[in-house]
């Protein structure tokens, strides 16, 4: 011990033996965010056993940040209250490319894809038979229940690949458009509150378990081609050491064989369709930002312009943003991808 340090201990009356015993700080937690598949309070008992596992093998409290919707999430990473974050792709896009996060893993099925497929659903006595029954009648007035603009399964895809190549917008080809959550959205066709929805398979499957009498009265009309899963997400400034504690233990989980990974898997379980995790990059972000970049130039191709030059100016900017945001998804966001 030096002579300085000894000098302050005995100023303030404190020997070697009693330092010794004065407790270090306690960690600052994780704070993991949690994108809400169902409810907020439903998602966070679905990923409690999960986190809890995590907390006990890193010897750090986790803590979860359950919001009720993606503007919210969007939010607390952006203000720098999220360290670790489960997101859809447009969500993780946003994170990657403006809020200081990378993706190190992403979500595989239990069936072993890694991806989902979204949905349009009615009820199974609608007059609305198929797509083009839907898309012939603008002036039906039907009313559709849809996700927030982030969602990629509750907004993008249907916006994408039904209507902006009919150059139509679904905010003004419907009579009435409800925004809500997947589970809320599809009980709103159920009780003809709306009379087609957005979904996606696991969110389906989620109904199916939680209101099975209901979900039989539903029908699907369009499914659309598969759609990367969603991702785990980690803060930059994260340390070396506990990103790499922490990454080999989501990565690992469920793998192990015995009662440990059977347990394990139970708790995977808990999450809607969720098999485990295996290691990607931000790349893998890469088919978001090519859907949003297709949507933004239908869009833009079929909207009204007060001039040639004014519509140039818009897809040149498109162009312009598509290539910045692949350059962030490249490792180290470097401008030459090397």
């Amino acid at each position: 011990m030096s002579l300085v340090v000894a000098l302050c201990m005995a100023l303030v009356g404190i020997g070697p033996a009693a330092a010794a015993k004065v407790p270090a700080p306690a960690e600052t937690p994780i704070r993991f965010g949690i994108l809400p598949i169902g409810s907020a309070a439903e998602s966070l008992e679905q990923w409690r056993p999960l986190l809890d596992d995590v907390s006990r093998r890193l010897h750090r409290e986790v803590v979860t940040v359950s919001v009720g919707s993606y503007a919210s999430l969007s939010s607390a990473i952006g203000g720098q209250r999220v360290d670790v974050a489960f997101l859809s792709g447009r969500l993780a896009v946003e994170a990657v490319t403006r809020q200081n996060m990378q993706v190190f893993a992403q979500f595989q099925r239990s069936d072993g894809a890694r991806g989902n497929v979204a949905t349009l659903v009615v009820r199974d006595d609608s007059p609305i038979r198929n797509l083009d029954d839907l898309l012939a009648t603008p002036g039906q007035g039907w009313r559709y229940a849809r996700s927030e603009h982030l969602s990629v399964t509750g907004y993008i895809v249907p916006e994408a690949y039904v209507f902006a190549p009919k150059g139509l917008n679904s905010d003004t080809f419907f009579a009435s458009v409800r925004v809500g959550d997947h589970q809320s959205n599809l009980l709103a066709v159920v009780n003809r509150e709306a009379d087609v929805t957005s979904s996606n398979n696991p969110d389906m499957d989620l109904f199916r378990r939680n209101f099975p009498r209901e979900a039989a009265q539903l029908r699907v009309i369009w499914r659309s081609q598969l759609i990367p899963s969603g991702v785990l997400v980690i803060r930059d400034g994260m340390s070396r050491r506990l990103r790499q504690k922490l990454t080999a233990i989501l990565l690992g989980y469920g793998k192990s064989r015995g009662d440990a990974g059977e347990r394990e898997r139970a708790a995977l379980a808990r999450i809607p369709d969720l098999g485990g995790f295996v290691a990607v990059d931000s790349r893998v972000l890469t088919p978001f930002v090519d859907m949003q970049y297709t949507l933004l130039r239908q869009q833009a191709s079929h909207g009204q312009w007060i001039s040639p030059q004014a519509l140039q100016n818009r897809l040149a900017k498109i162009e312009q943003e598509h290539r910045q945001a692949l350059r962030l998804l490249s490792p180290h966001g470097d401008a030459d991808g090397k």
